[in-house]
């Protein structure tokens, strides 16, 4: 208890505090330019740090991360642009909710659901840390492999109607992953010769032209100029939230359980947590055939996967030293810088540290409402601005914001291409999520396959093996075969109702 009220009195100072407002601030401020992740506003802040105690310094960065990805949500909604790539999963239910006049459901949804998330991801690493960092650590290359494939087999479930074209966009998203050094044998490819392409394709880039670019030629083109949003302005974010808890609480635990799951394994973090989630909601859904359509279950459950993710990352990294994500990698290098080395002897030696960590998380999930409120409150005033200046805006943001990943022209031209692609692909009825997908889960794909097949010694059997491996390709089969063992029930029954 000593190490508690320690911890409390190292919190609540005016300059932690104000530090702690001001990440805020500025985490809302970065994730809700498309382009400007969380990851980039984490580093951002390093700098900062350098001149701050221990416990100002891990508050800055906990506080940014966790508004940085919920306020990615915003542009989803009003603008069909993710601000942050965990934003991309769900970007099209929210912005087909904001067409149909209910921006505020969207919003709503999005806010509350992440607080939710996020909460029940601080709870779990709070009392479950050394456990689950255990856990973790089991996840070899076979795990990986099979966690990959069946986020792949995901796909068939965000796909739409159209299985098929939906493993179309898949495929195009596994080709672009291909591009430049990143394999095994280091060797470029598809690469023509180009030195730009020798590192791959940028996933914001290509997320910002095949989400907003795609949008903007769509308006271009249009005779009769569509509404980019409803023509009302929306109403109180909070109004019926109640009334969604109640509705979907299956939903918000089983997002807030895999999204702190999937978190807490090394190098997967909140964007393959939202993409999971997403398509799990949607495979066990009474009601599947919304999604796609402007359906508020699918964001609940991918709004709290995404935010409880952020807690679920810091358990490998406080635990053993080891990133659950890019934005941990950032920060473990300031743990050490400020004498706070992850490890067991964190937990013993400086218990009113962690202690400290744990409130700040907390913190920064309560001040996430009110503080996404006025965020949400101040983008309302885009509803008022006609489209014809709308989108000349957004493109301006789009270049920059991918100029700014490389400070290379670079940038912009992988976005207008895979802009004028998403523009094609969505006129022929072809999903651009699993395009995306593809792009953030092709090199894992690859690289995890092949230390895989070395370590068996090319006996396929070995994937099985291990039981955690086991049980993640046993699901990931019982997936795969699902709408033919479907099919074969249905004929089955059929067959028995005839006369």
């Amino acid at each position: 208890m000593d190490a508690v009220l320690t911890a409390f009195g190292l919190v609540f100072q005016p300059y932690v505090l104000l530090v702690i407002v001001l990440s805020a601030l500025y985490g809302l401020f970065v994730g809700a330019i498309p382009g400007l992740t969380a990851t980039m506003a984490t580093a951002l802040l390093v700098p900062v740090t350098f001149f701050m105690a221990p416990i100002p310094a891990v508050a800055a960065i906990v506080t940014a991360t966790a508004m940085a990805i919920f306020s990615g949500d915003i542009p989803s909604a009003l603008l069909r642009m993710p601000g942050t790539p965990a934003s991309a999963a769900y970007t099209d239910e929210a912005f087909l909710l904001t067409r149909s006049g209910r921006a505020e459901l969207a919003l709503g949804a999005g806010l509350v659901f992440s607080v939710l998330g996020g909460i029940f991801g601080v709870i779990v690493l709070i009392l479950a840390a050394p456990a689950l960092a255990e856990v973790a650590l089991k996840f070899s290359s076979f795990e990986y492999f099979w966690l990959v494939v069946l986020g792949f087999a995901s796909a068939v479930f965000i796909a739409g109607s159209d299985p098929l074209k939906g493993v179309v966009s898949l495929l195009i998203g596994l080709l672009i992953s291909c591009v430049g050094l990143e394999n095994p044998a280091g060797a470029p490819r598809y690469t023509f010769g180009n030195v730009e392409l020798m590192g791959g394709i940028a996933l914001i880039p290509l997320m910002i032209g095949m989400f907003a670019i795609s949008q903007v030629l769509r308006f271009a083109v249009s005779v009769v100029k569509p509404e980019m949003v409803a023509d009302r302005p929306f109403g109180n974010v909070f109004s019926g939230m109640w009334s969604l808890i109640r509705k979907y609480p299956v939903q918000l635990l089983r997002g807030s359980a895999l999204g702190t799951a999937v978190g807490a394994l090394p190098g997967a973090g909140a964007d393959i947590a939202a993409w999971m989630s997403y398509a799990v909601s949607k495979r066990f859904s009474k009601e599947p055939e919304k999604f796609g359509t402007g359906h508020v279950e699918g964001i609940i459950e991918a709004g709290a996967a995404n935010n409880s993710a952020v807690g679920g990352a810091w358990i490998p990294a406080l635990v053993f030293g080891i990133p659950g994500d890019s934005i941990t990698a950032i920060a473990i290098g300031v743990l050490y810088l400020k004498n706070m080395n992850p490890g067991p002897t964190l937990f013993v030696d400086n218990p009113q540290n962690i202690y400290a960590v744990f409130i700040v998380f907390l913190l920064a999930q309560l001040l996430m409402l009110p503080f996404g409120w006025m965020a949400i409150k101040v983008a309302k005033r885009v509803l008022r601005i006609p489209a014809g200046l709308l989108m000349p805006l957004i493109l301006l943001f789009c270049i920059v914001g991918s100029f700014a990943i490389n400070n290379s022209m670079f940038g912009v031209i992988v976005m207008l291409v895979a802009g004028v692609a998403a523009f094609f692909m969505e006129r022929w009825g072809f999903p651009v999520a699993p395009t995306i997908l593809g792009v953030v889960l092709g090199t894992m794909l690859e690289e995890h396959f092949f230390s895989s097949l070395v370590k068996a010694d090319g006996n396929f059997l070995v994937f099985f093996e291990r039981p955690i491996a086991g049980t993640l390709g046993a699901l990931t089969v019982m997936v795969l075969l699902w709408p033919v063992v479907r099919r074969l029930i249905a004929r089955r029954r059929a067959g028995a109702v005839a006369p």
